[in-house]
This record gives C-alpha cells, sequence and structure tokens, in this order.
C-alpha cells in the first residue's frame, strides 16, 4: 500500500485520454464524469471468522436494512474468562470517505489485534461511501450505527455478545483519517442528543482528516497541495462550503466545546500532510473550555496510517500499546 495512503493520489492525479474518465487518481480511484468512481484498492472482503493468530471471533451483523449496511464485532472468550464487562470500541475505518470498508484485510488483522491486546470488545462500522453516496451519508450511518449499539446498553439489544459483554459506561469512539473525523462528529452529536445508557469515556483519533481554507501553524503553504486536499474533500462531500465546513474543520463548529467524552488522544505522523491539523485540534480544544484532558502523540519518521499499512512496525507495534492503554485507561 502506497505512503500516505489516500492523499498522495491527488498530488499525482493525471487526466485521462478516456472521454468517460474525469481524472485518474492512481493507484487509489478512477473518477468517472458521471460521478461513479472505480476504486483500486481497499475492495477485498475477509470474512468474519475465527482468527488463529488472536483467537479472537468476529461476526457481521446488520444494523442498518435500508442501506444493507453492517457492523462488524469482535470478541474474545479468553480476553473475558470471567465474563465480566468489558471496554467498547467503536471504530471507524479511513480512506477519504472513498476507499476501503471495515472488511478489508487490514481493518480486519488490525482490529483481531487491538482487540486481543486490549481484552476488550469491539464493534466496526460500515457506512455509504462518497461519492455515490456524498457527504453527509457517512456521518449519518456512522450515527445509526451508534443508535443500534446503543440499543443493547439496558441488555435487550438484538446481539448477545453486546448485551452480555459491553460496558456501555466505558465506551471509546476511534478511527483513521475520515474515519477519525467521523468519530469527532459522532462525539459532538451525542453531546446534542444523549443515546440513553451510552457513555463516551474517551475519543481516540488516529491521523484525523481535518483541514481548512488558511494553513494553521506548521502546515503546508504550497497551493497545489492544498488544492489537493481541497479536492478530496469536495469529490466526498459535493454540497460543502468548502473546506471550513465544520465536518471536516471541526474548530469552526460552535459545538466544539461540547465534544462528549472526557479524554482524547490524537495520533499523528511526523511527515503527513494532515499533522499539523492534529496539533491544532489539540490546541483549540484546550482553549475552548472543554473540560477534559487531551493529549497528543507523534511518530517520527512515519506518513499517514503507516500502522495499517505495516502493521509489525516497531512504531506500530508501540502505537497498538498506546491506543490499548488509551482504551482501557491506563
Amino acid at each position: 500500500m502506497a505512503p500516505l495512503f489516500f492523499m498522495l493520489s491527488f498530488f499525482l492525479s493525471i487526466a485521462s485520454a478516456d472521454p468517460d474518465i474525469a481524472r485518474e487518481y492512481r493507484p487509489f480511484f478512477i473518477l468517472y464524469k458521471d460521478g461513479h468512481v472505480k476504486r483500486l484498492m481497499g475492495n477485498d472482503f475477509v470474512p468474519a471468522s475465527l482468527d488463529p493468530k488472536t483467537n479472537v471471533k468476529s461476526k457481521d451483523i446488520v444494523y442498518s436494512p435500508q442501506y444493507n449496511l453492517s457492523c462488524r464485532i469482535y470478541f474474545s472468550d479468553s480476553n473475558n474468562t470471567i465474563k465480566q464487562k468489558l471496554p467498547l470500541l467503536v471504530y471507524f475505518h479511513g480512506g477519504g470517505f472513498i476507499s476501503f470498508n471495515p472488511f478489508s484485510d487490514k481493518y480486519h488483522e488490525y482490529l483481531n489485534t487491538l482487540v486481543s491486546e486490549g481484552k476488550i470488545i469491539a464493534v466496526s462500522v460500515q457506512y455509504r461511501r462518497a461519492p455515490e453516496n456524498p457527504i453527509p451519508g457517512a456521518f449519518e450511518d456512522s450515527w445509526t450505527a451508534l443508535e443500534w449499539i446503543a440499543s443493547h446498553t439496558k441488555g435487550k439489544g438484538p446481539e448477545d455478545l453486546l448485551n452480555t459483554y459491553a460496558d456501555f459506561q466505558k465506551v471509546i469512539l476511534s478511527g483513521d483519517s475520515a474515519g477519525a473525523t467521523i468519530a469527532h462528529r459522532m462525539g459532538i452529536r451525542q453531546s446534542q442528543e444523549k443515546l440513553d445508557g451510552f457513555n463516551i469515556d474517551g475519543i481516540s483519533l488516529h491521523f484525523p482528516y481535518f483541514w481548512g481554507t488558511k494553513p494553521v501553524a506548521g502546515e503546508t503553504t504550497k497551493g497545489p497541495e492544498r488544492a489537493g486536499v481541497d479536492d478530496l474533500w469536495r469529490i466526498a462531500s459535493p454540497n460543502t462550503t468548502g473546506s471550513d465546513d465544520p465536518l471536516i474543520n471541526p474548530v469552526t463548529d460552535p459545538k466544539f466545546s461540547s465534544l462528549e467524552c472526557s479524554r482524547v488522544l490524537v495520533i499523528v505522523a511526523e511527515i503527513d500532510i494532515l499533522k499539523a491539523r492534529g496539533y491544532y485540534y489539540i490546541e483549540k480544544l484546550k482553549e475552548s473550555g472543554w473540560k477534559g484532558k487531551a493529549e497528543i502523540l507523534e511518530f517520527k519518521g512515519e506518513d499517514h496510517a503507516f500502522n495499517i499499512r505495516n502493521s509489525t512496525s516497531e512504531n506500530s507495534v508501540k502505537m497498538l500499546r498506546r491506543a490499548v492503554s488509551f482504551i482501557n485507561g491506563t
């Protein structure tokens, strides 16, 4: 998988001789003039199963019959030998709102390992992808998934694993890239709508896909690079007001300080074009009057979503351990 996961594609986008193609963003996707996308990676589907490496079981449950969207639930009997409630991780995958899915091999591998190491139960959320389903579709689907998950808080939901083992007072929202953007927004929405019995203890944002019209400290000022990030957002959200839309630039949101959790962790990578936005987010969150604890962790020499691309590298192992520590509040 190429560096920068999806972002580099916009700096390497090329015109095409095919009259039906608007732009080619190889090796990630091709955008056609009628608005649909041919995805060139992240289309694989790993079936839910018992993972022999981690002894973690997974199963897929449809949470949105309307759009045929599923959650993949991860659980290990070995993590819960005394049948106690476990911290619940809700994870949103990355890919610029356009690529990948929670059933891709890299995400499946990551969630298996995280559940095994963290001694937790996890739900990985599928959402509709742009541009066929433009923003705010991904955000609406993710909230619908949280509503479905929260339907288990009284032990009477449709999935026994969540009824029996999930501790709904210890919910962690997390995601990488666009998924981190979604996780933040779900924290804001929970502050306004309050899912009953559902307490978001922490939010862990990995390489968050935040942006804005004006460069912040440490951020690139190069026109083509900035235009590339702007273009990605406009492809996913054609009706947006621009890169200061609160969905992509959260500090412009009047509700920013109401973020519903007591702890936030942001993880960034040194050579990721989005790194400065992670620092800016933490800075503004602390200044906003929000009452929680916020921290940021940077990995030197690394690029966007490096832990998903190579889960066994030294820094990926360190990142996994930090994610586990945050989930468990240690």
